[in-house]
């Protein structure tokens, strides 16, 4: 394999990653950001617990190890202590990933417009100062200058702004790394290898439709059996409505208190909502952005809705 890339942003290093051990059998789920990281980090936690009633809150038992707001020798503790089927949370594309055959990779797409306005309902919905304050206990925040050489990005002040800046955002990384560009390079480095053994695409809109369906398959991925008594129960722990009830449990990062209010990070969980933002000159705009990005076979995968055929 070749040298892993290094992606670096505000809160999240791949670098920690270097001298983690890998176990067989370990789950590493690698989503861009609002894909459905959490709900596929439930759905491997029922699955791995086989009950409803996790021993732990999601993010202690499915640790985001990239993420700059724990020590990381902390973090690699809890997961070296773990006796269970570990499943690891990142946000880091599979090219800067450790690679390990006896590891199964989950990737998740979602419609990127969808995308775009989780991720506006997710940074409106966040304490800047809570994250701050968590980061300089953890690493420092003496790189902030470097990271941020013209200052922290300021949002755009409408909706429809912020949009386009998350659309038209010119290269993965930075500062402001959340973008579509982003979304397209780390799902393509999946995609590329889609049909090795050990590496699953999940996409938002099938867990949607066919959330029983979708659960079942990745049990077989996974090697998990099915125990029907129980599986009814399972299903329904892992639906939209019964995480956001759940929210103080399955939100991230809870005990640094990043959200002001947790079952808002559970926003809406529905596809389409950019029909109410979009006329048809934003999309023949936004799909003229997608063309300069990603590979046809890679946007048609991600834009599963008809309208966009």
């Amino acid at each position: 394999m070749p040298e892993r890339v290094r992606y670096r942003t505000l809160i999240s290093d791949s670098a920690r990653w270097d001298g983690f051990e890998l176990r067989a059998g370990d789950i590493v789920i690698s989503t861009p950001a609002k894909c459905g990281t959490t709900w596929t980090q439930m759905i491997c936690a029922l699955l791995v617990f086989q009950t409803d009633e996790l021993p732990d809150s999601l993010d202690r038992l499915s640790p985001w190890l990239d993420m700059l707001t724990r020590d990381r020798d902390d973090v690699v503790a809890d997961l070296d202590a773990q006796t269970h089927r570990r499943f690891i949370k990142t946000h880091t594309p599979y090219d800067g990933l450790p690679h390990d055959d006896g590891v199964t990779y989950i990737c998740a797409g979602r419609d990127p417009p969808d995308v775009a306005l989780s991720w506006d309902n997710h940074m409106l919905n966040m304490d800047l100062i809570a994250l701050f304050t968590a980061r300089e206990a953890a690493v420092g925040n003496g790189d902030l200058a470097e990271l941020m050489p013209d200052g922290p990005p300021l949002p755009a002040p409408t909706e429809i702004e912020r949009f386009w800046q998350w659309v038209d955002e010119p290269i993965p990384g930075g500062a402001r790394s959340e973008c579509l560009a982003n979304l397209v390079h780390h799902v393509s480095t999946f995609w590329s290898r889609r049909d090795a053994p050990n590496i699953l695409l999940l996409h938002y809109g099938d867990l949607e439709a066919d959330l029983d369906g979708q659960m079942r398959a990745l049990t077989a991925q996974l090697g998990i059996p099915v125990d029907e008594e129980r599986w009814p129960g399972l299903v329904e722990a892992a639906t939209f409505e019964r995480m956001r009830a759940n929210a103080d449990r399955v939100a991230p990062d809870t005990t640094n208190r990043l959200w002001q209010d947790n079952r808002q990070f559970f926003h809406r969980g529905t596809s389409g909502q950019w029909r109410a933002l979009l006329d048809d000159a934003d999309l023949d705009r936004y799909f003229a952005r997608v063309a300069e990005l990603a590979p046809d076979d890679v946007a048609r995968w991600l834009h599963r809705d008809p309208a966009y055929a």
